[in-house]
């Protein structure tokens, strides 16, 4: 967890008509905000918070990230032109979410092809990724589709090979990268694996809102301003976002099944294109979250918002 020191601001006015007097006093000041600082970085700790690489913002790509269930032919249209259009557009099929992952990667392939791209995709053991006919696979494309199952078993295929960074290095150069139901969680740097902090996967566990209760890993970080989830409304998922959003100070962004959110050209802003509805969570904390003795978390000013497909919306 990122440490809640690090987003502390104090502003201190103050009215005093003796400069002397004045400068001794904010010499103490300073002495006195220093302490508090130090005192409130550790409030929660930390645990295996991602570093921050910067993948997501000022990237020229695009990343199109859809909450799951059926992608319309629009959409794919839409994930076609980013790519490039028909004709140019060259996509990578990553299907290692799956239990069946040349299948799944195989019926891509023919859907993408089916609407003017190029298309392949790879399929590889663990430890494998780095190996020059696999990363030649990568050679040319210009989008990049990830298809749903577990993002886990993604990120233990890739976490740390030249192969996820040459995906990274595809969007920082106006490439899309983009994924259905597992592709759109792992889109997020701060990527929720499914499980709770104990392992399991029940909703129960996340029946409330406590420290430490979501279990997350390092995903791609084409998104690293803000936390994704999806099948949002349909599994019940608002708990854990928004314990997210509160243990990181990030946006957390909940899209629907059938709906995707489309960044362009690296920014900031999105746009909804679906057929439900897509939840942002923006914190404005007056004062830090604060723990009880079980552990529950408190906070204030949580803005929420809801999307419909068409909107549009900048993250702060």
């Amino acid at each position: 967890m990122e440490s809640l020191g690090e987003h502390v601001s104090i502003t201190c006015i103050l009215k005093n008509n003796n400069a002397k007097k004045m400068f001794t006093y904010m010499k103490k000041l300073s002495i006195l905000c220093s302490v508090l600082l130090i005192l409130s970085a550790p409030l929660f700790g930390t645990t295996n918070m991602p570093e921050q690489k910067s993948n997501g913002e000022g990237a020229k790509g695009h990343a199109f990230i859809h909450g799951g269930g059926g992608i319309s032919n629009a959409q794919r249209l839409r994930f076609v032109e980013l790519a490039g259009g028909a004709g140019v557009a060259n996509i990578l099929v990553v299907p290692f979410a799956s239990d069946t992952p040349e299948e799944t990667g195989a019926s891509a392939v023919l859907s993408w092809r089916s609407r003017g791209a190029t298309a392949d995709y790879v399929a590889f053991k663990e430890g494998e990724a780095d190996l020059p006919e696999n990363l030649a696979k990568l050679d040319g494309v210009t989008g990049i589709w990830v298809p749903g199952g577990s993002q886990t078993l993604v990120m233990d295929m890739l976490h740390g090979t030249e192969f996820l960074e040459r995906i990274r290095e595809i969007h920082r150069n106006g490439g899309v990268v983009g994924g259905s139901s597992a592709g759109a969680a792992i889109a997020s740097e701060i990527m929720i694996t499914g499980r709770a902090a104990n392992g399991t996967t029940s909703i129960s566990n996340h029946s409330t809102i406590r420290e430490g209760a979501v279990h997350f890993v390092e995903g791609f970080g084409i998104i690293d301003f803000a936390i994704i989830d999806q099948h949002f409304a349909q599994r019940q998922r608002h708990n854990r976002l928004i314990n997210l959003v509160i243990e990181h100070n990030l946006p957390g962004i909940g899209i629907d099944e059938d709906t995707a959110i489309i960044f362009e050209n690296g920014s900031r802003t999105f746009e909804v294109m679906g057929t439900r509805s897509v939840l942002v969570f923006e914190p404005r904390f007056t004062t830090p979250p604060q723990t009880d003795d079980r552990k529950n978390l408190s906070a204030d000013n949580i803005e929420v918002r809801i999307f419909l497909s068409g909107d549009r919306h900048t993250l702060e």
